[in-house]
């Protein structure tokens, strides 16, 4: 598709269009509804895409305007997003979990005009921040996938995602043409997207992303990995608002020409991975972490001989993986072919069936730094597991491994198209084709986001000699001990959450004498450990107060330190008597730690380690 396309010229609406013209019949979505996968066409995708944009159009919206959406994703999800576009408007996505407040920021600080709710719940939110503060100025329409729930509702200001299908209907022969000359003047560098930032620290920015950003770096991904209709499909499930999704789903579907299946939701990804077995796969860290650990406990409830069968099979497909990832990702022998087909035959098979992976071809990792460990689990079961790199900022992949280039904790070479060095700091610098815009109405930031031309990652790397980049923490979370020590934090905190009694790690130790940790275990598998040993429990509170889970925790505190050198050792921790949450503000929407929320809002527990002077 990409050779008969010149991707880089177009607008992904003109894309969508084009698709619609030369295979419209072909399938492009599905959703499940009722138990029953619902299918459209590329035809139905642009043609549903247009009616929103000529109902939008009829509403006042604008070129220039913006559009947000609140919502779990769906079809109407990307029928807003690229009829906004048609029209020359940007599209901006709002996290289903954010509480009313941040929703309220986002919508009155993009002045967003139009607003698209995915339910009942989203819909109160939004009118929480109207009636609130100084509510949303800007808004002046508010439209409802599924409006269950809402009939007694005040309808000013207020309809459903079929009632603009069918404004567009009506006014179809008065502004069909006017749209379709938008769609057709479209110019690639205009705004297409604005992704907020989860902001781990400060409020959130809005990242200004070109048609040109996101459409080349998805290009560059489908191109390094061959990917074509045939080879990838996908299963959409992380929020569409976070350039990751919105890049391996809309962006690398728009390239391919592929089929995107939407989850039910979060819960039920790998029922829906089993149903539809796509052949790609993205995945933050998090998820690949909950698949690894949901394999060996499942494991634990087996019988001893299948308990035994399966560490056999891993142990024994460890140093296959290992060769095959230092061959550049193929099987280093013939030998190791066969033994691994055996050991697929007797085990792997069902594993990769059981997690709805056994069809894919190309998997990726990407979103924060993960533990090698994590992977090699993956690449041992015979899932070609890719680590990417890349930020909101550079449109969301910058760096890709790929066949050649798969050493284990790397993340590949540079994509084409950019440039990249290295700041005597430490920070990785980027210039190029899909380096974003800037922020929305924030030149201050967005001034200082470039030196030279050249966009601030802030991430600390280093580039290896064959080209792969070895990310190693963000420059801001870098401690520095009272010892003049400079500490990777992940690198510790990735190897203590390669236990599964830990959830999360977060490394303390800054200006300190010795490092220590904040530790929130993991509730399902130290529950399991619990009941196995005869521990009464009844919340997360009264488990994470139990002696002798602190006593599970100090020896897989121990095993780590065993790995790193002494002034790396966790000399201390402290078990979190709650799980971090993200309507605690305590994690950013994609599970991200918030460093310095957690460090103030768990003082006491620091003070308990470091003394009053904490």
């Amino acid at each position: 598709m990409t050779a008969r396309l010149n991707i880089s010229g177009l607008t992904m609406p003109q894309v969508l269009k084009h698709h619609a013209d030369t295979q419209g019949s072909a399938l492009a979505l599905r959703e499940k509804a009722r138990g029953l996968w619902r299918r459209y066409s590329w035809r139905d995708y642009y043609a549903n895409a247009r009616l929103a944009a000529i109902g939008l159009l009829t509403l006042g919206f604008q070129p220039g305007d913006r559009l947000a959406v609140a919502g779990d994703n769906s079809p109407q999800w990307l029928f807003a997003d690229l009829g906004a576009q048609m029209i020359g408007g940007a599209c901006l996505g709002i996290y289903p979990t954010n509480p009313w407040p941040e929703l309220q920021y986002i919508v009155r600080h993009s002045r967003a005009r139009v607003i698209i709710c995915g339910d009942q719940e989203q819909t109160d939110k939004v009118l929480e921040a109207q009636a609130n503060g100084e509510g949303l100025p800007d808004l002046q329409t508010i439209i409802c996938v599924d409006t269950k729930g809402m009939r007694h509702y005040d309808r000013s200001g207020l309809m459903s995602f079929d009632d603009l299908l069918a404004l567009g209907r009506d006014h179809e022969e008065e502004l069909g043409q006017v749209v379709d000359q938008a769609l057709a003047s479209g110019n690639p560098d205009d705004v297409a997207i604005i992704v907020y930032t989860s902001g781990t620290t400060g409020m959130p920015k809005g990242a200004m992303l070109t048609h040109r950003n996101m459409l080349h770096s998805a290009a560059e991904v489908v191109s390094i990995h061959a990917l074509t209709r045939d080879s990838y499909s996908v299963l959409c499930y992380l929020p569409l608002c976070h350039v990751a999704e919105r890049s391996f789903s809309t962006e690398m579907q728009l390239v391919t020409g592929c089929v995107v299946s939407f989850a039910e939701s979060v819960d039920t990804v790998v029922p829906n991975l089993r149903e539809i077995a796509p052949k790609g796969f993205l995945g933050v860290p998090r998820i690949w972490e909950k698949m690894q650990q949901s394999v060996l406990y499942r494991v634990k409830d087996t019988t001893p001989f299948q308990r035994r069968v399966f560490e056999t099979c891993l142990q024994r497909g460890r140093p296959i993986a290992e060769r095959r990832l230092a061959n550049g990702g193929a099987f280093a022998s013939t030998g190791d072919r066969l033994q691994f087909a055996l050991l697929s035959l007797i085990c792997f098979r069902s594993i990769r069936s059981f997690l709805g992976i056994n069809r894919v071809r190309n998997a990726f990792c990407g979103g924060a730094t993960v533990s090698p460990e994590v992977l090699l689990f993956f690449w041992i079961l015979g899932v070609p597991l890719y680590q990417i790199y890349g930020m909101t900022e550079s449109a969301g992949v910058s760096h890709t491994q790929r066949p050649g280039s798969t050493t284990l904790g790397r993340s590949g070479p540079l994509i084409a198209g950019l440039e990249q060095k290295v700041a005597a700091d430490g920070e990785l610098l980027l210039k190029g084709t899909s380096v974003f815009k800037g922020y929305l109405f924030d030149e201050g930031a967005s001034a200082r986001a470039f030196t030279d031309g050249w966009l601030h990652t802030g991430d600390i790397v280093e580039i290896e000699p064959t080209g792969e980049a070895h990310v190693l923490d963000r420059k801001k979370d870098i401690l520095i001990t009272s010892g003049g020590k400079n500490i990777t934090p992940s690198l510790i905190e990735n190897a203590l959450k390669d236990s599964p009694f830990i959830r999360e790690a977060i490394l303390l130790g800054d200006g300190r004498n010795f490092l220590s940790a904040l530790i929130q275990i993991d509730l399902e598998t130290t529950g399991k450990w619990a009941q196995l040993a005869n521990i009464q429990y009844t919340t997360y509170r009264t488990l994470a107060q139990n002696d002798q889970v602190r006593s599970l925790i100090e020896g897989e505190v121990k095993r780590v330190n065993d790995k790193f050198a002494r002034v790396e050792n966790v000399r201390k921790f402290v078990i979190l008597e709650k799980e971090l949450d993200h309507d605690d503000g305590e994690l950013t929407a994609t599970m991200k730690v918030r460093r310095r929320i957690i460090e103030d809002k768990f003082r006491t527990e620091i003070q308990s380690i470091y003394g009053d002077a904490a």
